[in-house]
């Protein structure tokens, strides 16, 4: 089974079978969400020093942080959907 691979930006990338969410940064829950895997050691940071503009929820758990928004990210992740 082949596995494709999301690009979250700047060389990153995740694989979109294992994706749940994929969320914006900006009200509180998420902030939550994000202190918390940071606190748990489940935070990946992909931002490569940017301002975090997304927040991907993996299915073990994991949430990524991307620089790219996640409404381009929904995109790419769509496109993928769409060439199997």
């Amino acid at each position: 089974m082949e596995q494709s691979l999301l690009n979250i930006g700047f060389g990153s990338t995740v694989v979109a079978e294992r994706v749940v969410a994929i969320v914006s940064p900006n009200s509180a829950p998420m902030k939550r969400l994000k202190d918390d895997a940071k606190e748990e050691k489940r935070l990946v940071d992909a931002t490569h020093g940017r301002r975090t503009r997304s927040i991907i929820v993996m299915d073990s758990n994991h949430v990524v942080l991307s620089a790219i928004q996640s409404e381009t990210i929904s995109q790419r992740y769509a496109m993928l959907g769409q060439e199997e």
